[in-house]
């Protein structure tokens, strides 16, 4: 019964985990223990399909979520969970439909007639041969319990294809996360490069100006500091840059030492932020978590039923026919058929234990329900309210770039005209880099809060890609 609750319990995870790392970003501080336990989990994993080659592969949003959902861990071993519910159910089944089973028997016996009960001068009968072949049928009727439970373990099944299906939408909420987090490494790669020029023009200005006399030594070993600051910096984004693409690699399947490239950009479009009441509503009918709760409500109950039925009678028919004989040849159809209806009278409190556990069970499943109702609408408001907050802080960020990179221009120009030392450049640089990091934690924050949007609606697989273009 466990291992039906730990899909939402993971889902629940990964979900935290990313909004998460969304908040995290704008403050450039690594993922926390919780964090990286749960990128070691199932749905950052895969099976690699394919041999790695040297020509590098072009890799888009829509060819990554595609080879995740063949080859993601998390989704294969969901499937096989279904695969098993499966197995239950056919076991289930295998109470209401007929059993039939055939014999064939040749023997040569010596009967003693005194051990039946029937003394005679010579009791001793045979050796005589014995010939049987018969086919047999045993059928349950009216077996309530039985019913009841073959109802349970579909209700389960239903609840495990519906966990297939949130399984799938996790895949492509991870594959998408992890296509961004590269995204945003791949460009902060891009903006400590340009720092790097930057930096080495300015130490080469204040090398020329000190040889010109206008600066002083310190401002050339303060430009030098900076310079080295930011091949650090250089050095550090593209190891980030190369580890985020070996994690895509594997929560898609693809083999670790592939090379590939990240073709699409996934640059800022706005998204409109939906009325929360119409997107709930929504929510609700495609969330597959709560209808796979709700399903399992439905298994418990129809196990309570079962439970209660237990001690009831049950009526099954049984028939067999064959020919019996001393040889294949003198052997005579024989038939029986009969009617028996089978009474429990005592089981030494065993079915009173479980109605206790059943019943145990369906207040779980109410509660759990009541929960998961309760989760998904705060995956919406929460997922919306996400969305209103990135959108802000993007254009608050691109403002902020702007500003920075004016303040670093008249910094220059103030050093250069000799009216100030490169302290005031140092400190534009510095405004610069956390501006262009915030502006590209801000746009992954932004694109994650639609995707996180997608997925509290049910819908990511088959709209994330259009909540990333800006549509809905």
């Amino acid at each position: 019964m466990k291992a039906r609750c730990v899909l939402p319990a993971l889902a629940l995870a990964i979900v935290s985990v990313l909004a998460a790392r969304a908040a995290g970003a704008q403050t450039i501080q690594g993922a926390d223990q919780t964090a990286r336990t749960i990128t070691q989990g199932p749905f950052f994993g895969s099976v690699p399909k394919g041999t790695p080659t040297a020509e590098a592969l072009s890799l888009t949003v829509k060819d990554a979520v595609q080879r995740a959902l063949q080859a993601n861990l998390g989704l294969l071993l969901q499937e096989e969970t279904a695969t098993t519910a499966n197995a239950s159910r056919w076991r289930a089944l295998s109470d209401l439909l007929p059993n039939v089973s055939g014999s064939l028997a040749a023997r040569r016996q010596v009967l003693n007639l005194e051990a039946f009960g029937f003394p005679a001068p010579n009791p001793i009968v045979g050796p005589f041969n014995v010939f049987d072949a018969r086919i047999g049928v045993s059928q349950p009727v009216i077996d309530l319990a039985a019913m009841n439970e073959s109802r349970a373990a579909g209700a389960r099944l239903q609840a495990e294809k519906y966990g297939i299906r949130t399984a799938r939408d996790l895949v492509v909420l991870v594959t998408v996360n992890l296509y961004l987090e590269a995204l945003a490494t791949s460009s902060r790669v891009d903006m400590t490069h340009a720092q790097q020029d930057t930096a080495e023009a300015l130490y080469k200005q204040a090398q020329d100006l000190k040889g010109a006399g206008i600066v002083a030594g310190i401002d050339v070993l303060r430009s030098q500091v900076q310079l080295q600051t930011q091949r650090q910096r250089v050095i550090a984004a593209e190891n980030d840059f190369e580890k985020a693409k070996l994690q895509l690699a594997r929560a898609i399947g693809l083999p670790i030492a592939q090379p590939f490239t990240l073709v699409d950009k996934i640059p800022y479009a706005p998204l409109p932020v939906p009325p929360v009441e119409q997107v709930l509503a929504r929510a609700l009918e495609g969330r597959t978590d709560y209808l796979a709760a709700k399903s399992r409500l439905d298994a418990a109950r129809a196990a309570e039923r079962a439970a209660k039925d237990a001690l009831l009678p049950s009526l099954h028919v049984d028939a067999d026919y064959g020919t019996i004989g001393q040889t294949f040849g003198t052997a005579h159809p024989t038939y029986t058929m009969a009617a028996n209806v089978r009474i429990p009278l005592f089981d030494a409190g065993r079915t009173t234990a479980r109605r206790i556990d059943a019943s145990s069970l369906v207040r779980q499943r109410e509660a759990e329900l009541a929960d998961l109702q309760g989760r998904v609408e705060f995956d919406v408001r929460a997922a919306v309210l996400d969305l209103r907050a990135a959108d802000q802080q993007l254009q608050a960020a691109q403002t902020n770039v702007q500003l920075a990179n004016e303040e670093l221009t008249q910094a220059r120009d103030r050093f250069a005209a000799g009216v100030a030392s490169n302290l005031e450049v140092t400190q534009a640089q510095e405004s610069v880099a956390t501006a262009s990091e915030n502006l590209i934690a801000a746009l992954y924050s932004h694109n994650l809060a639609k995707a996180s949007l997608a997925r509290s609606l049910g819908i990511a697989e088959t709209a994330i890609m259009t909540y990333l273009g800006g549509n809905q």
